[in-house]
């Protein structure tokens, strides 16, 4: 299970920056196909279908756009005839004629895609640009989880979505303190602080009925707070019905506020466990625990992690997503020479140009074998061939902006090396 987690989060990530990728991209009039297929649909009928839109492809006016599109359905085809039966998950067809170097010099580019969820309707589009929508939606979390953590100074509500928790509103009471002024009866004091108390709590049920029922729909909610007034808060009724409906958990925490929605996350582990955010905190955890440790089992840094890798010695490699760097391997064609060099990819295209107007320092010619690829993608494969893990964590969380400080990538270790 473990593995497969790792497994998933650079799935999703290399299906972010695909996605990226394909919606920028632009054909001249509508010659880009985006075919969605859900499982359990016949490879046939779907090749069938295309058929016909290459035959109906034959009115078009436009020469040039007519054979794009009739070659980007015939390349379709040759792939799907591949396939026995469409995937578990269903499949995805992006094809069309891109432009390589200007006007006129389009190419048939077919890009192949198994969703990491079930496709749920059958799609065909021809377009100037491809229909990747249903795919955005796909890398979406499906959980929105309403946090409220209140005690009688101030109420925070925050908005936990997938890896990311956000703190959307803080409201203070203005309750008075439990101590009276001098002069008022203890009576009377008590009254006017019941009614302060009332008045905060319908305040806090209004905004939450605003945030997480008319702005969001929160499908769970988690109560927190120090001591008993969110006990009383939730016994008073003060929140809209579906709200209470929705109530998965009752935290006691030291804080309210926004300090108690960050506490809140951490102690919901057993309600949040299937959240990314929570696998994260305890990855990140899990490592900060190593660095400091004087014989800790971790380290950082592009160059620290590629030497364990090397080695054997990786167990989970965690990276952020928008680390944001490219593996140039230059390798010369007559004595072997190799460069490997990590650059961020705003300076990749200048250090690749230095590289390779260079002379090989082995043999002083100038003729390379060039090979690029997302870092990202590079270190999973290197992972995947001594058997670790890779986990690629948001950069936009509290976990993400600690890992950056590390050089955004850190590793957890089987065994100690020898020094």
């Amino acid at each position: 299970m473990e593995s497969d987690k790792g497994k998933s989060s650079v799935e999703k990530y290399r299906l972010k920056q695909l996605v990226l990728e394909l919606s920028k991209k632009r054909g001249r009039g509508t010659e880009l196909i985006s075919l969605y297929i859900p499982p359990g649909k016949p490879i046939h009928e779907v090749i069938n279908a295309l058929r016909e839109e290459w035959g109906t492809a034959s009115n078009i006016k436009s020469d040039t756009t007519r054979t794009h599109v009739q070659d980007a359905l015939v390349k379709t085809m040759q792939r799907l005839k591949l396939y026995k039966k469409t995937p578990e998950n269903g499949l995805v067809i992006f094809c069309g004629a891109l432009p390589t170097n200007g006007l006129g010099s389009e190419t048939i580019f077919l890009y192949e895609i198994v969703p990491i969820k079930p496709v749920q309707t059958y799609l065909y589009r021809c377009d100037d640009h491809f229909h990747t929508e249903i795919l955005q939606e796909m890398l979406k979390e499906e959980t929105l989880i309403g946090i409220i953590s209140i005690d009688t100074s101030e109420a925070g509500l925050g908005l936990l979505y997938g890896d990311r928790v956000e703190v959307a509103e803080v409201l203070t009471s203005g309750i008075s303190g439990k101590h009276r002024a001098g002069g008022q009866s203890a009576r009377r004091f008590e009254r006017l602080r019941e009614m302060e108390v009332n008045d905060f709590f319908h305040r806090v049920g209004r905004h939450a009925t605003k945030l997480f029922l008319e702005e969001n729909r929160v499908s769970k909610l988690i109560v927190s707070g120090p001591g008993p007034t969110k006990d009383d808060f939730l016994k008073g009724e003060y929140l809209h019905y579906q709200l209470r409906d929705k109530i998965v958990a009752v935290i006691d925490t030291s804080y309210a506020g926004e300090e108690g929605i960050r506490e809140t996350v951490m102690k919901a582990e057993k309600v949040l466990e299937d959240l990314r955010l929570v696998e994260e905190i305890k990855l990140v955890q899990n490592f900060l625990r190593e660095v400091t440790k004087e014989d800790g089992l971790a380290v950082y840094g592009i160059n620290a992690v590629e030497s364990s890798l090397n080695q054997g010695n990786v167990d989970t490699i965690i990276v952020v997503e928008d680390i944001n760097i490219i593996t140039l391997r230059v390798k010369c064609k007559y004595c072997g020479r190799e460069i490997i060099e990590y650059i961020t990819r705003d300076e990749y295209i200048k250090r690749k140009q230095e590289i390779l107007a260079s002379a090989c320092e082995g043999c002083q010619r100038l003729d390379y074998e060039v090979e690029e690829e997302d870092y990202i993608e590079y270190i999973a494969r290197k992972a995947d061939l001594v058997g670790a893990r890779v986990e690629v964590i948001s950069s936009k969380t509290e976990s993400g902006i600690m890992l950056k400080n590390f050089g955004g990538i850190g590793a957890i270790l089987r065994y100690r090396p020898r020094t």
